[in-house]
Parts: structure tokens; C-alpha cells; sequence
């Protein structure tokens, strides 16, 4: 499972890469998924819908990503929000 982070002018950067089967790396990415989280980032995973349609689904929480996911894209909140 690939991290990345979506940076305007940059696209995607890889911040983390592990095997959520692999008990050491797992940790290791749950770490860095809260990590994000807490620094104010939204996490996605790219999944396709039922149609074929790219879409996105978003996690809350390390549990939210499915374990065959190749990758969950962290990108900032929109400001002005309420």
C-alpha cells in the first residue's frame, strides 16, 4: 500500500509505502495514516464504482481502507468550510 500526498504544481508524493500484511509495516502505515489525519489532512482511496466510474471513497479511520488497496491519497481540508 502506497501513501501519497497531493501537493498543487507537485501531484502526487509518496509519504509512506508498506505491506498491511507484514505486522511491523502495517503499524507503520496506521502511524502515519493518523499522523495525517491529525495534521489536518482528508484520506481517499481510489476505488471504481459499480458502473466502471472512477471514483473515490473517503477514510476515516485505517479500518475505512480496504486491504487490497494499492494506495490512499491524503489531501488538505478546503478552508472556509463549516
Amino acid at each position: 500500500m502506497r501513501f501519497l500526498r497531493m501537493r498543487p504544481g507537485h501531484g502526487e508524493v509518496l509519504i509512506a509505502e508498506g505491506d498491511v500484511d507484514v505486522r511491523e509495516e502495517e503499524k507503520l502505515l496506521v502511524e502515519e495514516f493518523r499522523r495525517q489525519l491529525d495534521g489536518g489532512m482528508w484520506a481517499a482511496v481510489p476505488v471504481t464504482g459499480q458502473s466502471g466510474r472512477r471514483e473515490a471513497q473517503l477514510a476515516r479511520t485505517f479500518e475505512d481502507v480496504p486491504r487490497d488497496a494499492e494506495r490512499v491519497i491524503f489531501f488538505p481540508r478546503a478552508a472556509g468550510g463549516r
